[in-house]
């Protein structure tokens, strides 16, 4: 209807059979970006998803969250949602360096 709505980042797991939407946000997790995550996942299930493949599932990640928080938030929810939190740091592992060009 004239709106463009963006996810982050679009995958497909191959083995699961499904969509995933993933979330970027770079504070906490508030309950609101539960409210986007739902609108993604009905808008891929109703438009994207082919014949035999399972809904699609939504991870978002945040720099960090409080439990109660996201319990609460995601607690009436029927889609499949998780959160997850990242952290940053300058330091790479030894054990990853090789890997890297």
């Amino acid at each position: 209807e004239g709106n463009e709505y963006f996810i982050d980042l679009l995958l497909y797991h191959r083995a699961l059979k499904s969509l995933i939407a993933v979330e970027l946000k770079i504070g906490e997790f508030q309950p609101e970006h539960k409210g986007k995550m739902e609108f993604y996942l009905v808008a891929l299930n109703e438009q994207m998803k082919l014949e035999g493949e399972n809904d699609a599932i939504g991870i978002i990640v945040c720099k960090n969250k409080k439990r109660t928080v996201v319990e609460y938030a995601l607690k009436s929810t029927t889609q499949p949602i998780g959160v997850a939190t990242y952290g940053l740091t300058s330091h790479l592992p030894d054990a990853s360096r090789n890997l890297l060009p």
